[in-house]
C-alpha cells in the first residue's frame, strides 16, 4: 500500500500548492478527499500541464482545473477494493489511466493502483540521446578532470541516475554524444549491459551543438528523445510520448515554469505620463527545459557536420508551418550548470525532494 496521506488534498487548496504535492507524492495524482477520507476527486499531472498551457493563473482554487477538463473525465475512475488484478488492468487500459483509487464500500480510499506495478516492463518505442560532450567550464574546478554529466550527484555520477530514469521508463537504447574526456564516461559505462540498457556512443571531433550530433546518430523509425547531459530531473517521459502523440507533433520540447519576481514598484508610463503602478509584480514564463522529442523525419533539417542547435532546428520547423509543441515539466527539475545548481542538487538527493 502506498504512504496515501501524502496523496491526500483538499478542495481549499491552490493550484501552486498541488503542484507540490503532486511533485513530493511522486505518483502523477493526487487525491481530493473529505473529512472521512472518501474521494471526491482525482487531480493528476495531466491537469496541471493543461492549466499551465491555458495560462490559469496558479494562486487560483484547485477546482479551477475541473473546467478545463472534458465532460467525461470529471468522475473520477476508481475500483471497489478486492477487485482482481486483470480487472484492474482491463480497466485502466480502456479508461486510458496510469493511476487507479481503490475504495472501500463507504468510499473511501483503501489504496492506489499504477499501471507501472502492473506491467512494469514495458518498452518505450523511442530512442534516447543523452547529450554530453560539453566543456562544463561553469562548473570549474570540478569539471577540469570530469566530464559535467559525471559529477557524483549523492555519491552517483548524474548520468547514471538519468540512465535509470530512462531504463524505468521502458527505454532500453540509449545514445550518449561525447567529445571532452570521453573515456571518463565510456570507462565507467561500458556497453550499458551492467545498467540494464544498450549503450551506443557518439563521438564528436568538434562540438556540434545541442542539435548537430544528431545527425551522427544511426538511421531509426522511432522518435528521438533528446536531453541535456546536466539535467536532473524525474519528468515522466512515457506521459511526454503520449503527449506528442496527440498533439501530432513534429517536435516537442518540455517547458519549466519560471517565475521572476521583481523587488520593486514598476511604473507603467505613455509619454512621460504614469498610466498606472504595480507593486513589486511577478511575472510567469515558460522557459526550455533541454529535453527534446522529435520525429525521425525532423532529422533531415539538420545540416551534416555543422554546428547547429535544437533552437535552430526548432526555428526550421516553425518556417516550415510544422508542429512544436511545448510540454510543461511539472515534475522535479533541475538545470546544474553553475556550483549553486550542484549544491542544490546534493540538497535535493539528501532530503529526499528528488528520488531516484
Amino acid at each position: 500500500m502506498h504512504k496515501l496521506k501524502e496523496l491526500f488534498v483538499r478542495r481549499s487548496e491552490t493550484i501552486r500548492e498541488i503542484m507540490v504535492k503532486l511533485d513530493r507524492g511522486a505518483k502523477g495524482i493526487v487525491l481530493m478527499v473529505d473529512d472521512q477520507e472518501r474521494l471526491l476527486a482525482t487531480i493528476t499531472d495531466g491537469d496541471i500541464r493543461r492549466a499551465i498551457l491555458a495560462n490559469l493563473d496558479l494562486k487560483l482554487p484547485v477546482q479551477e482545473l475541473f473546467k478545463l477538463r472534458r465532460e467525461e473525465f470529471r468522475t473520477p475512475t476508481t475500483a471497489p477494493v478486492g477487485t482482481p488484478t486483470e480487472e484492474l488492468l482491463k480497466l485502466m487500459q480502456s479508461r486510458n489511466v496510469r493511476q487507479l483509487p481503490l475504495l472501500d464500500a463507504d468510499g473511501r480510499v483503501a489504496d492506489l493502483v499504477l499501471l507501472d506495478e502492473l506491467v512494469p516492463e514495458r518498452n518505450l518505442p523511442v530512442q534516447a540521446v543523452i547529450m554530453a560532450g560539453g566543456f562544463g567550464t561553469r562548473l570549474a574546478p570540478l569539471t577540469d578532470n570530469t566530464p559535467k554529466p559525471m559529477l557524483p550527484i549523492g555519491g552517483r555520477p548524474l548520468m547514471e541516475r538519468t540512465i535509470e530514469r530512462l531504463k524505468r521508463a521502458g527505454i532500453r537504447n540509449i545514445n550518449i554524444t561525447t567529445h571532452y574526456l570521453p573515456e571518463k564516461i565510456t570507462g565507467y559505462f561500458g556497453d550499458g549491459r551492467r545498467h540494464g540498457v544498450n549503450l551506443n556512443y557518439v563521438s564528436e571531433d568538434r562540438p556540434l551543438g545541442t542539435a548537430g550530433a544528431l545527425g551522427l546518430v544511426g538511421d531509426t523509425d522511432e522518435p528521438l528523445l533528446v536531453m541535456n547531459g546536466d539535467i536532473l530531473t524525474r519528468v515522466d517521459f512515457q506521459e511526454m510520448l503520449r503527449f506528442h502523440r496527440q498533439r501530432k507533433a513534429d517536435l516537442t520540447v518540455a517547458v519549466r515554469q519560471y517565475d521572476v519576481k521583481v523587488p520593486y514598484g514598476v511604473v507603467e508610463s505613455s509619454g512621460g505620463r504614469v498610466v498606472g503602478l504595480r507593486e513589486k509584480p511577478q511575472y510567469d514564463f515558460l522557459v526550455n527545459a533541454g529535453i527534446y522529442l522529435l520525429e525521425p523525419s525532423v532529422r533531415r533539417l539538420i545540416p551534416p557536420g555543422e554546428r547547429f542547435n535544437m533552437t535552430d532546428l526548432i526555428e526550421k520547423l516553425l518556417e516550415e508551418n510544422r508542429c512544436v509543441a511545448s510540454f510543461p515539466i511539472v515534475e522535479y527539475w533541475l538545470d546544474i550548470g553553475k556550483h549553486d545548481d550542484f549544491q542544490q542538487a546534493q540538497e535535493d538527493v539528501r532530503e529526499m525532494r528528488w528520488a531516484s
